[in-house]
């Protein structure tokens, strides 16, 4: 039960808050919208890859699992994708870049000051450029908050994976610019 009086029906996780709130929802959502689709070095399915790890790491079952089927979208994966995020990737062949900064990604995560210089020196030496790694950190930051936003106000979610596929899919697809409603709430 969300913690604040959402309307009947209210769609899932940080959706369900945008329409709460649009006054909030439009730079959230192009600050999304820039983060995971807009030009960058990083492809998109990497940069879900990204984002869905950080909300994995903050515990958070919303924003993991629609990333992640966001993820799998872009990158053509399987639903099963969505648990080898969970698991670290150890069986996608991922380049050293993409684990350096997750590397950092999870550092970020932990506390800003976890990110040492020698995670950035891992970072840059694996081929990241300074871009790469600001939006790394800048998307792994931004997720934290995204996180606390959607389990602090105790939104729902569905518990089965299969359900995010269609959101994960629209999120790839469509982008964040407009509200999600789901078929089957």
């Amino acid at each position: 039960m969300p913690h604040i009086n959402l309307p009947p029906r209210h769609s899932p996780g940080i959706s369900g808050l945008l329409m709460y709130r649009p006054e909030t929802a439009g730079p959230l959502r192009e600050l999304v919208e820039i983060l995971l689709l807009g030009p960058s070095s990083l492809t998109p399915g990497e940069r879900e890859i990204i984002a869905a790890s950080v909300s994995w790491w903050n515990d958070c079952h919303f924003c993991h699992t629609s990333h992640a089927a966001a993820a799998c979208a872009h990158l053509g994966k399987p639903i099963a994708f969505i648990d080898e995020i969970k698991a670290g990737l150890p069986n996608e062949a991922l380049s050293p870049k993409m684990r350096a900064l997750l590397q950092v990604a999870h550092q970020v995560q932990l506390g800003g000051k976890h990110v040492t210089d020698a995670d950035i020196a891992a970072a840059r030496s694996a081929g990241a450029t300074d871009v790469e790694i600001h939006d790394t950190v800048l998307i792994a930051a931004s997720f934290c908050m995204f996180n606390r936003y959607v389990d602090g106000l105790a939104t729902w979610a569905w518990p089965e994976k299969e359900k995010f596929m269609e959101i994960g899919g629209k999120m790839a697809h469509e982008g964040y610019m407009k509200p999600y409603v789901p078929e089957n709430p």
